[in-house]
């Protein structure tokens, strides 16, 4: 008679934890939206100032295509690194253990926190 062997951890754990991936997915797209906005938005300004006929047209784009490419690019990190962070989630919960790591948002707070200084620092310098 063959032996049904069924995996450890709850039905409830591992919806938990496919609901944290989906949630982590959710905030690296909303940076990625977000970075887009940033290198997008220099352009329109540019745009504008060369519709109205203002003799200072702004000929730089500034920090706004670093900043976004930076928010674009951590915003595709996050979403490998939840992945990863999904996929050992669920191993442990299958082994019958789970460890709780921070990395991924110790990581995304100083992403985040970098990319607020230098968007201040820019805002700084354009005002």
């Amino acid at each position: 008679m063959e032996e049904k062997v069924e995996p450890k951890g709850s039905a409830g754990d591992h919806l938990a934890n496919e609901r944290t991936f989906l949630a982590w997915i959710r905030t690296s797209i909303g940076i990625m939206g977000f970075g887009f906005v940033v290198v997008k938005f220099s352009l329109f300004v540019r745009q504008i100032t060369a519709v109205l006929g203002n003799k200072n047209i702004i000929h730089s784009a500034g920090y706004s295509p670093a900043i976004g490419i930076i928010l674009v690019g951590l915003g595709a990190f996050i979403t490998v690194f939840s992945y990863t962070r999904y996929i050992n989630t669920k191993k442990q919960l299958e082994a019958g253990g789970y460890y709780h790591s921070t990395l991924l948002i110790k990581m995304l707070t100083g992403a985040i926190f970098l990319v607020s200084l230098l968007l201040i620092a820019y805002l700084l310098k354009s005002t």
